[in-house]
């Protein structure tokens, strides 16, 4: 058969409450390519809804025959997690489709704090002192065994849920006992889970994003977060590019992840790296093979207005791509905290941000009536502010001036008692 022009065939692994689908969604389109989404949903919500393709992503083995059993009547050439919850599954698709992938012993690398620790101290990329607990251990002992500052975080959670500074040993035991709680709440259990405690690394945090081409890196955008993230709680606000720190030292980061990656194994596709930079240079926090998670995308350009996602899709596939050039105006986007607990009533002011110079968009993403949980715990941000401008001096003072602008209404909802 001529497959010379045949359509690709895409699928998109993806959970229900993912932020990411649309982008993926249009940019697929935009390529011609066939779209099949794999949705973490149990079997029965899956037919109810009529997703072609319902999977349970805490359940590989089942969802890895359920996708190669498609694949024998619908041919499936590329494979793409749209963000953390499947990298896992989406390796061992790649292996058992014969597709470019990174290993499953590297996707679970990504995934797993403390291999990720082990591997990349093995492989010289520079990281904290650490040392993993487990849930069952007295955490009064542990604080006399630990450096101070520290970080307590857990395994395998994103986005900076479960992770808290402790300065001396109350701090510390406080900080276990409320990572411990929130770990039992997601269905751990105390005597087979555990945690890592690290040195806290002093300095400025940045951002890498980049591209694996046969182990190959590329950077297509690195990110300055001039917030100081510095604890007790280490919740992401602003992002702006182009980094604004000396090419030198931007060199060292790049060369940085590119030893991370190889630590791991990590081969092919989108990575997003996050690191520390101080007098000593850069140091690895965390690497993840996925790209950028929430909105924070839209802010990147390649090309001829190529968006991040495109450029992922071409890559997986196999395209070649002609230019990974980024736009070379400054751009920023702006995670919107929640600042307390409780459900949202109300926003105001969104019009009047959205009018301050070089911000292109605010969006809202927390719904009215919805119970907020800040970090953490929590798991969401209230919304994004987005800008463009010339410099990213001026891209941030933009975004911080719409962010004064906007209110929320938060009630804390207070139990009644009965007697």
């Amino acid at each position: 058969m001529d497959t010379a022009n045949e359509q690709k065939r895409v699928l998109l692994l993806m959970s229900p409450a993912t932020y990411r689908a649309g982008a993926f969604l249009n940019a697929a389109r935009g390529l011609n390519l066939e779209v099949v989404v794999g949705i973490d949903l149990p079997e029965t919500l899956s037919e109810y809804w009529h997703v072609p393709l319902g999977l349970d992503f805490t359940d590989p083995g089942a969802s890895l025959r359920t996708i190669t059993e498609f694949a024998q009547q619908h041919p499936i050439h590329a494979v793409v997690s749209v963000d953390d919850s499947a990298t896992e599954l989406a390796a061992l698709a790649g292996t058992a489709l014969d597709l470019a992938h990174n290993s499953p012993q590297a996707a679970e690398a990504a995934r797993d704090k403390l291999l990720m620790r082990t591997l990349m101290s093995a492989g010289g990329a520079p990281c904290p002192i650490f040392r993993p607990f487990s849930l069952s251990d007295d955490p009064t002992w542990i604080a006399t065994q630990v450096s101070y500052p520290c970080v307590v975080k857990p395994l395998r959670l994103s986005g900076s849920r479960g992770v808290i500074r402790a300065n001396n040993q109350a701090e510390f035991v406080a900080a276990f006992n409320r990572l411990k709680r929130l770990l039992i709440s997601e269905g751990n259990a105390e005597h087979e889970t555990s945690m890592l405690v690290e040195d806290f690394i002093p300095g400025f945090e940045v951002a890498l994003e980049g591209m694996l081409t046969h182990g190959q890196l590329k950077v297509l955008a690195l990110f300055d977060k001039p917030d100081p993230l510095d604890g007790p709680f280490f919740e992401e606000t602003i992002y702006t590019t182009p980094s604004r720190i000396p090419a030198g030292a931007q060199e060292d980061i790049a060369r940085c992840v590119a030893t991370a990656a190889a630590s791991l194994g990590l081969r092919e596709g989108p990575v997003h790296a996050e690191l520390r930079v101080n007098e000593q240079g850069p140091w690895m926090l965390e690497i993840a093979g996925r790209s950028i998670g929430g909105l924070c995308s839209t802010v990147l350009e390649f090309g001829s207005g190529m968006c991040l996602e495109e450029l992922i899709l071409r890559h997986a596939i196999g395209q070649e791509i002609t230019s990974i050039q980024r736009d070379t105006r400054a751009a920023g986007v702006m995670m919107i905290p929640i600042p307390s607990a409780g459900m949202l009533k109300g926003v105001r002011g969104v019009e009047e941000a959205q009018r301050v110079p070089l911000i292109t968009g605010v969006e809202i993403t927390a719904k009215l009536n919805y119970l907020l949980v800040p970090l953490p715990e929590g798991a969401s941000y209230l919304g994004f502010i987005f800008a463009r401008g010339e410099t990213p001096a001026g891209v941030e003072s933009a975004i911080r001036q719409a962010h004064k602008l906007l209110r929320f209404e938060i009630r804390r909802e207070i139990p009644v008692l009965r007697t």
